[in-house]
């Protein structure tokens, strides 16, 4: 914020955040699991509640309740996909091949 980059704070983002977030969740038919979340006429916006912050960190460490799921999808869709690396493997060789073969001709 010191230099301009940033225009908000990370609260008034936030803030923001919620006042979009909300009315889509409602209008989806979705609950937001916050018992403080409530209206506020005067500020024109949600009021909220604090956010569990242990929770937050822990998610980000890695041990969220999908975590273990979001890896194993990972390392399948790179095993799945071995059969295309190692066919561009084998063509770059390929052509390198070719690239030096033609280059040996034409000296």
């Amino acid at each position: 914020m010191a230099w301009k980059i940033k225009q908000n704070s990370n609260d008034e983002l936030r803030q923001k955040f919620v006042d979009q977030t909300v009315p889509q969740a409602e209008y989806l038919g979705l609950t937001v699991p916050d018992p403080e979340l409530k209206w506020n006429e005067e500020k024109g916006g949600y009021d909220f509640g604090e956010p569990d912050w242990e929770e937050f960190f822990n998610v980000i460490a890695g041990n969220g309740p999908c975590n273990a799921e979001r890896l194993n999808a990972r390392k399948q869709a790179w095993a799945d996909g071995a059969w295309f690396r190692d066919g561009l493997t084998a063509h770059a060789e390929k052509m390198a091949e070719r690239r030096g073969a033609a280059k040996i001709a034409a000296e």
